[in-house]
């Protein structure tokens, strides 16, 4: 698994727009992109692509930008990779290798596989708010207090 530079700058964003949007007011993309130091162009791929997942709302004109469509409660982290297009597994071997003989019986793959696994339900419980109050609090991370929660059972 390798996050992309869209997939960070996708994240970056998404805490700024958190940060800079006061009671549902849209964020324009300069302000935004200043505010991050990011390409406007760049971040409006980004934010098309968050809006077509349903993350954002963008509206057009004087005073337009992006606000999010639903509450930072309810916004995970992966939703946020997944938007911006990022693979959120540890191999592509099975989409890579056609009609490999060795996938069902493929030790190496199922350990690859569960770590995946792992990966994503530990992104899915991170909320942009979990986010956000971390970075208004100053308090430990949220994924070491949330590393912290999954039982061993679930990491074998």
């Amino acid at each position: 698994m390798r996050i992309t530079r869209r997939g960070r700058y996708a994240l970056r964003a998404s805490v700024a727009l958190a940060r800079l949007q006061s009671q549902g007011a849209p964020v324009s993309i300069n302000h935004l992109a200043e505010a991050e130091n990011i390409s406007s162009v760049f971040l409006e791929q980004i934010f098309f692509r968050l809006r077509k997942a349903g993350i954002v709302n963008s509206v057009r004109g004087p005073g337009g930008g992006f606000s999010f469509a639903k509450p930072l409660e309810q916004l995970t982290v992966r939703e946020i990779l997944l938007a911006a297009g990022e693979e959120l597994e540890l191999t592509a071997c099975d989409k890579r290798v056609i009609n490999c003989k060795r996938m069902v019986t493929c030790t190496s793959h199922s350990v690859w596989d569960e770590v995946t696994n792992i990966i994503n339900r530990y992104l899915e419980k991170i909320t942009l708010a979990m986010v956000l109050r971390r970075e208004t609090t100053g308090s430990e991370q949220p994924g070491r207090a949330l590393a912290k929660t999954i039982p061993a059972e679930e990491t074998a």
